[in-house]
């Protein structure tokens, strides 16, 4: 059995120690290269200080990288019996080299190793989920612009209301994503935040330089209270999981009208025929199940910060267990996000548009607006207009040739993507990904 790193002359009762471990050895190995990269910046610290000869440097950040190596490899395994990734990677040190593996703990608490850790692998994930989010904008963007000459009907109340097109429907769930992603960028400036240093929550009485850490991680700054390091535990989580909730609530509006859009009864779209499963009794079935499920995930993952919320929200200042839970939920968060962001933008990608929709009358009503403007641009009151148009519907009379002329900025005539292109590529350019990618590469010598 191996020792905890805080064990001392008597060993834990085993339910006890089961409870307590939970399924932190599970969720850790979402940590595992970014607790070596954090032990490499940490030593690194710790020789410019004095508690590390060079040559003892040298030989643990060699060590080190080999045990990142594994990790990337997805072969990093916590041993039964070690407690969680830090446990692991000392021991792995250990073996290696002897007492000199034992050395790199000081001036350091798990709590600020596992704040560290969560913020250096929170931070790789927004990347990723930028990159992915910014690829379905683009999607939606080039539909938008092939089919915005296609009218479609707009509704309100589910009835149908005012015309609307394709352009401006793919156009609309663009903009969202440009909001989302300005959520997201702030998300990443709170999470980009250097905690190290701040041990259990309380600092340290060697001399670290917390500033060092701080670039050699490629951090925008510090956390700089080291008790207010500690109150960020499932706060960075819970602001990040609120921007993760925006990015799939975009997503699951987007999954639900394509679901309905495909169906028989509207017949707006189409989706690739690889994307629709079958059904065991009904031969004639095309099912909309990655929508559905994607539609169900985002759901779940809007629930997220409540979660969150929930597990932190009537703890006091300093560090309490309670704050292990939210691992579980938050950790695979950003796969879930990444697998319905990638589904959405193949599916949008291939999706077919039903060009003559509005051939058929059902929809001709939809055009009462256009007539009663038409008229109230003619002269007529907007009022006396508004009746007249009425009182031809109801008495069956109402006809339109079914053609708009909008052309303000946002409308079907003027869908301003070129500056909704511009803000999304203005929110890309604010997030200053480059800083954190120079300072691992450097870090691990590539």
């Amino acid at each position: 059995m191996t020792q905890k790193l805080w064990e001392k002359s008597v060993q834990v009762n085993k339910e006890i120690e089961r409870f307590t471990v939970g399924r932190d050895r599970e969720m850790d190995l979402y940590l595992a290269k970014h607790d070596v990269l954090g032990s490499m910046a940490h030593i690194t610290m710790l020789e410019s200080i004095g508690l590390l000869t060079k040559d003892e440097l040298e030989q643990l950040i060699a060590e080190l990288k080999n045990i990142y190596a594994t990790a990337e490899r997805g072969e990093f395994v916590i041993e039964e019996g070690v407690e969680d990734v830090h446990s692991q990677v000392e021991l792995m040190l250990t073996r290696k080299l002897g007492d000199v593996g034992k050395k790199i703990h000081s001036g350091r608490s798990r709590n600020d190793q596992v704040l560290l850790d969560l913020k250096l692998f929170t931070r790789t994930q927004i990347k990723e989920i930028a990159i992915a989010v910014e690829q379905l904008f683009h999607v939606l963007i080039r539909q938008s612009e092939r089919y915005k000459k296609v009218l479609m009907p707009g509704y309100t109340h589910l009835q149908i209301a005012m015309p609307s097109s394709f352009g401006l429907w793919f156009g609309a769930y663009a903009e969202g994503l440009v909001d989302d992603m300005l959520f997201l960028q702030a998300a990443f400036k709170m999470c980009n935040r250097n905690p190290l240093g701040s041990a259990a929550g309380y600092g340290s009485s060697f001399p670290l330089n917390r500033t060092m850490t701080t670039d050699l991680l490629g951090f925008d700054s510090l956390n700089y209270n080291v008790v207010y390091a500690q109150m960020g535990r499932g706060k960075m989580e819970r602001n990040v999981a609120f921007a993760l909730a925006s990015i799939a609530g975009t997503i699951s509006k987007l999954a639900f009208d394509a679901c309905m859009f495909n169906s028989q009864n509207f017949n707006f779209v189409k989706l690739p025929d690889d994307c629709t499963t079958g059904s065991s009794i009904m031969p004639h079935k095309k099912n909309p199940d990655v929508f559905e499920l994607t539609r169900a995930k985002c759901n779940k993952l809007q629930s997220l910060p409540q979660q969150i919320m929930m597990i932190a929200n009537n703890l006091p200042s300093g560090y309490f267990r309670d704050l292990q839970i939210i691992k579980e939920v938050f950790l695979p968060a950003f796969q879930e996000l990444k697998d319905c962001l990638q589904m959405t933008t193949y599916i949008m990608n291939e999706v077919k548009v039903n060009e003559q929709i509005l051939d058929d009358d059902k929809y001709l009503l939809i055009f009462s607006v256009e007539e009663v403007n038409r008229l109230a641009r003619e002269g007529m009151p907007f009022r006396d207009a508004y009746k007249k148009v009425g009182l031809d519907i109801e008495a069956g009379k109402f006809s339109h040739d079914k053609e708009v002329h909008h052309t303000h900025e946002g409308s079907i005539g003027n869908l301003c993507n070129d500056a909704i292109s511009a803000l999304m590529q203005q929110v890309v350019d604010g997030f200053s990904f480059h800083g954190m990618e120079m300072a691992e590469k450097e870090l691990l010598g590539r």
